[in-house]
Parts: C-alpha cells; sequence; structure tokens
C-alpha cells in the first residue's frame, strides 16, 4: 500500500524543487514587490494546478500525452507566451514599500492566477506526472492510496519550497530599496532566457 521505492521519490522531487525554475523566479519577484503574504496565493495556485496535472494524468489522461505529442507542443507555446507576459509584468512593476496602501492594487486572485497558470502551462510538468509517479506506484496494491501519499508529499514540499524561496528573497529587500529596478530587470530576462530555453530544447 505505501509506494515503492519513497526515500528515492523524496529525493527526486528534494532536488527538483530546490533548483530555481520559473515558478521560483516569480514567487521572489512578487515576494519583493508584493511581500510573503501575497505569494502563498501564488503558491496555492501551482500546488492547484499540480493536484489537477497528476489526477488528470494518473486517473484519466493515461498514455494521452504520449500518444498525442502535438498536445504537449501546444501547451509549450501556451506557456511560452505567458512567459513573456510575465516578463513584462514584472519588468514594468515598481518595487515598493511592504506597508504603502497601494500594495493591494494587485488583486489575490491575479496571484493565484499566475501561479496557476505558470504550472498549468509547463510541458515538463504534464510530463512529469506520466514518467515519474508510476515508477513509485505498485499498481497490484492499492494504488489510489500510494497516489494519495506521494500527491500529497509533493505537493506539500513543493509549497514549502515556495514560500522558503519568498521569505529568502524578502530578507534581500533592504538591498533592493537601493537597487529598485534591478531584481525586476534580472528576474524578466530570467524568465524570457527560460521561454526561449523551452521554445528550442523541449520538443514533444
Amino acid at each position: 500500500m505505501f509506494p515503492i521505492n519513497y526515500i528515492l521519490f523524496l529525493q527526486i522531487i528534494i532536488f527538483l524543487f530546490i533548483t530555481p525554475g520559473t515558478p521560483r523566479i516569480v514567487i521572489i519577484s512578487y515576494s519583493m514587490n508584493y511581500g510573503v503574504q501575497k505569494c502563498v496565493w501564488t503558491a496555492l495556485g501551482d500546488i492547484s494546478a499540480n493536484i489537477i496535472q497528476g489526477t488528470l494524468v494518473i486517473f484519466v489522461l493515461g498514455s494521452f500525452f504520449q500518444d498525442n505529442p502535438d498536445f504537449l507542443s501546444t501547451l509549450k507555446w501556451a506557456g511560452i507566451l505567458y512567459l513573456f507576459y510575465l516578463a513584462y509584468d514584472v519588468y514594468k512593476t515598481k518595487p515598493r514599500d511592504q506597508n504603502e496602501k497601494n500594495i493591494n492594487e494587485k488583486s489575490i486572485f491575479s496571484f493565484y492566477r499566475d501561479g496557476f497558470l505558470v504550472a498549468g502551462t509547463s510541458p515538463k510538468a504534464w510530463a512529469f506526472f506520466p514518467l515519474i509517479f508510476p515508477q513509485f506506484i505498485d499498481f497490484n496494491s492499492n494504488y489510489v492510496v500510494q497516489f494519495l501519499i506521494l500527491m500529497t508529499t509533493y505537493v506539500t514540499l513543493d509549497f514549502l519550497s515556495l514560500i522558503a524561496y519568498a521569505v529568502a528573497a524578502k530578507k534581500l529587500i533592504v538591498w533592493i530599496k537601493a537597487n529598485p529596478r534591478v531584481i525586476n530587470t534580472i528576474s524578466a530576462c530570467v524568465l524570457i532566457i527560460i521561454a526561449f530555453i523551452i521554445a528550442f530544447t523541449q520538443n514533444y
């Protein structure tokens, strides 16, 4: 009933989460511009997309992505376009004092939406679940319970790692106040670079 090689699964996802990727770049920028509390909603959006992806892939879609690579390709380009939009949005945002009243001009829903769409349009995420999860599930046993254990572990560590990035970024706010455009410019450039890397290296 317990997942196969659970410790190995933990090692894989911990390595995955400590490696800076698109969601973490977004979290860093949002933490510095809006504060850690707002990042909670972005992180919740991220793990919401992951839960949907994992559930659909394991219980509904099965080998759909292997049989229909064009779908992943479409997701790839949708994700790339959204990364360009986020890069522009991050670049034009002015770092501000977290105590300012106009800090709320970006709605909670928009924070949640950005986290959801960044994760939800990621071909890498859609490919991760059918490739990795089945390796740790014994389908001759109660695979639903095993999936729940793996999924709970995944989203819990993902959420905690995103918040850890947000907290770490918040610690740099003093330096950011002295260099107000630097982090947004860097974050925007990194998002654009990631978009180009996805465009030219991920083929389905």
